[in-house]
């Protein structure tokens, strides 16, 4: 008799027993058919507000909504078996206060049945890490370059650069450790600042344009595989170009339908044989 042996889901918890281990490895997703491709190759899938940028052509995260969020959140969720699943709060859903992020996150995890969220913000927001922490709200902390900051910040700009921002990335991401993020997500920033960064906190650092010492990487998903060509950050690296394959695939499709020759005999269906008559008596 043979058993099967059923991968169990990784969790908050697991991924935060990985400091200085095995590198997590994690992915965007945004649909159940991603996630079914990617959750056998990952540790953790983001539902990140990337998607208003790569699924809705937004020029930014900002304008993502609530709804958004968790539309995609629970299709991921339905997507996936073994990976855990985050979900990003999006722009104005938790700034304003703790009582306020815990009310959107309790929301979003309801509603989606994902593991946990993630924001962005380091001191400022370390009061709210551990204001949803203590109330069973799994924090996926994010730190360094912050895209919904992108306006304060004066734009997409590699962090940690000089002295004071170097101590400011530091400062941030052990505020926030502090706080009781299970993992920080650590963007473009400087690589010996992040690689600072990651020897200093007890729990996992993911690098996005960070350090190869990070105990993890994540990248969206689009970007690897060459399908959103509208923005490339230095730290993508394509793995696949697809857009190519996309775009001459469907060029083929088009030219076969304008010249009648799809669909074809083999994609039809044919009368069928008649029923024959009853014999009558």
């Amino acid at each position: 008799m043979s058993i099967t042996t059923v991968e169990k889901r990784h969790t908050p918890a697991s991924l935060r027993a990985r400091k200085g281990g095995t590198p997590i490895v994690s992915l965007t997703a945004y649909t159940t058919s991603q996630a079914k491709m990617l959750d056998p190759h990952t540790d953790l899938l983001l539902v990140g507000d990337s998607l208003g940028m790569v699924v809705y052509g937004f020029a930014s995260t900002l304008p993502v909504t609530m709804e958004m969020m968790i539309n995609h959140g629970a299709a991921v969720v339905r997507g996936a078996s073994r990976a855990c699943v985050i979900v990003d709060m999006p722009f104005g859903s938790y700034q304003e206060s703790p009582t306020q992020a815990f009310a959107n996150a309790a929301r979003i995890m309801s509603e989606t049945g994902c593991a946990g969220v993630k924001f962005e913000g380091g001191e400022v927001m370390a009061e709210t890490v551990q204001f949803l922490t203590q109330r069973g709200i799994p924090v996926l902390a994010h730190v360094g370059l912050q895209p919904q900051s992108m306006n304060a910040l004066g734009g997409f700009q590699a962090q940690g650069r000089t002295d004071a921002d170097a101590a400011r990335v530091i400062a941030d991401g052990k505020a926030v450790a502090d706080a009781g993020a299970f993992a920080i997500v650590v963007e473009g920033t400087a690589e010996p600042v992040a690689r600072r960064l990651t020897e200093l906190v007890a729990v996992p650092t993911i690098g996005i344009g960070a350090s190869p010492a990070c105990d993890g990487q994540v990248l969206v998903i689009d970007d690897i595989l060459g399908t959103f060509d509208a923005f490339k950050p230095r730290f993508v690296k394509r793995y696949a170009e697809l857009s190519g394959a996309i775009s001459a695939a469907v060029s083929a499709y088009a030219d076969e339908v304008r010249t009648r020759r799809f669909p074809g005999p083999e994609h039809t269906y044919g009368a069928g044989t008649p029923e024959k008559k009853k014999n009558q008596a």
